[in-house]
């Protein structure tokens, strides 16, 4: 069975479980679900997409009961008959997730006809201790393996919607399984400073994170709310340190290969022809602010980053008659902010709350679509009585194109994507999460009209 094949039947698995699920967990009684046991994690740690924790080794689960419980249970699979808590004992720990969506342009765009897409991806994470493997400390392995489906790189927004920011992040070309990420992260002088040494992704995992507008499995899915747009996003092989230098301040800064590929290791582009790294450099705070009901925690930051690659300058040609121009030393700037403003009771492990996020990035206008970019979100956790780890949030993104390019592409402005979502935590391995948007001047082209369009995701922990 060939890559495509696979990932197609795939494709109808979360779908299907989900409802099925749904059905399941609607047919029980109230008390069955006031007395599940208590989960320590949060939503999102529950069936997180394998990115690892920067603090430190990814948190043990707790052990799940001999009685297996779909409503409880914090895998699908399950233990696999204490295959995973003895394999964790010794070092080993893996995350399977399956994620998938569903859109529809329901109106406006470029067509309406046809216009449904579904997508998605299905990831296996392994992460081994190296003290407990190998006695070297503080110092951990992960490495992920990824396969998607759902047709061509943004075939629904580039044929559908024509927007300057894709509506489903997670949507990629149908790709086999394959090595995404891994790297060696190691901690030294009493965990101060973290280094990494790996293929890794510099908006996702080390830059400009948010626990608010941060990943598209979680939380919003268009890419205007998932990450800052000016900033480079291509995965590539390099290192990246990390210093504590107080007890609520860091610097951080990584250089990864400027001509990395995917599905490759990267070794051939970092050490071999062109040795071009890009640099990037954040300073942040993280304080924990006082309340009635608890430390409110908060996350504050400022970076740039420099791109060595040579890239063409946005110039009329006037239909060749005259030449084009090149570029080489891109560079740009970001600042932003997470903040929970309110906590509704005082238990340390209770994640309800209120939060807000924003985001600011710039970028060299001669060589870059997008020159400014913003985007504003809020989050709230167990909104609705009783549903203590679903989560809420509304948002807006806009990206603001480059005057050089205004003047090549008549109509050229900006666009602007709003986001609602509600993510509903049917079981730990299990979370369905409803989701609309609404964009205006789809490409950035004021002659463009907007677009409404709905999703479905579905996430299920295996």
């Amino acid at each position: 069975m060939n890559g495509q094949v696979f990932g197609r039947q795939l494709g109808r698995i979360p779908l299907v479980w989900g409802c099925l699920a749904l059905t399941f967990l609607s047919s029980g009684d109230a008390d069955a679900r006031e007395n599940q046991v208590p989960q320590a994690e949060s939503q999102a740690a529950a069936v997180d997409s394998g990115k690892p924790e920067s603090r430190g080794e990814p948190a043990e689960p707790a052990q799940e009961s001999s009685s297996f419980d779909l409503r409880t249970a914090k895998r699908l699979t399950g233990d696999w008959g204490d295959v995973r808590t003895d394999l964790l004992d010794q070092g080993v720990r893996f995350k399977v997730t399956l994620m998938n969506q569903l859109m529809v342009n329901m109106h406006g765009g470029k067509e309406t006809k046809n216009g449904h897409d579904t997508a998605g991806s299905y990831e296996f994470n392994v992460y081994l201790d190296m003290d407990k493997l190998l006695k070297i400390p503080d110092a951990t392995f992960w490495i992920r393996a990824k396969g998607t489906w759902g047709g061509d790189d943004s075939d629904f927004d580039k044929e559908k919607i024509g927007g300057l920011f894709k509506t489903n992040q997670d949507a990629s070309s149908e790709e086999p399984l394959f090595i995404d990420k891994w790297h060696w992260q190691q901690f030294l002088f009493d965990k101060k400073l973290e280094l990494r040494f790996g293929r890794q992704e510099p908006v996702k995992d080390l830059f400009d994170t948010s626990k608010v507008m941060g990943h598209e499995d979680k939380w919003f899915l268009n890419r205007a709310l998932v990450r800052n747009a000016t900033i480079p996003s291509n995965k590539g092989l390099g290192l990246f340190a990390k210093w504590k230098f107080a007890e609520h301040a860091y610097l951080s800064m990584a250089v990864l290969d400027a001509h990395s590929r995917s599905r490759q290791t990267n070794f051939n582009t970092a050490f071999h022809d062109e040795d071009e790294y890009r640099f990037f450099a954040e300073l942040g705070r993280t304080p924990k602010l006082s309340s009635s009901n608890g430390r409110l925690w908060g996350h504050y930051r400022i970076g740039t980053w420099y791109d060595p690659t040579r890239k063409k300058k946005f110039r009329d040609t006037m239909g060749g008659l005259r030449e084009e121009q090149y570029e080489s030393g891109d560079w740009g700037f970001f600042v932003g902010f997470d903040q929970m403003l309110w906590k509704e009771n005082d238990d340390a492990k209770d994640k309800q709350g209120f939060a807000i996020a924003a985001r600011y990035g710039h970028a060299n206008g001669e060589v870059n679509k997008i020159e400014d970019f913003w985007a504003f979100g809020t989050q709230y956790t167990g909104i609705i009585p009783g549903r203590d780890k679903d989560q809420f949030g509304i948002g807006v993104g806009q990206g603001i194109l480059a005057d050089e390019y205004e003047r090549v592409h008549e109509g050229a402005h900006r666009e602007t994507v709003y986001e609602m979502y509600y993510a509903i935590n049917l079981a730990p391995w299990l979370i369905i999460s409803p989701d609309l948007q609404y964009i205006t001047n789809a490409g950035g082209d004021s002659d463009d009209g907007d677009a409404f369009v709905a999703g479905l995701r579905v996430k299920m922990g295996l």
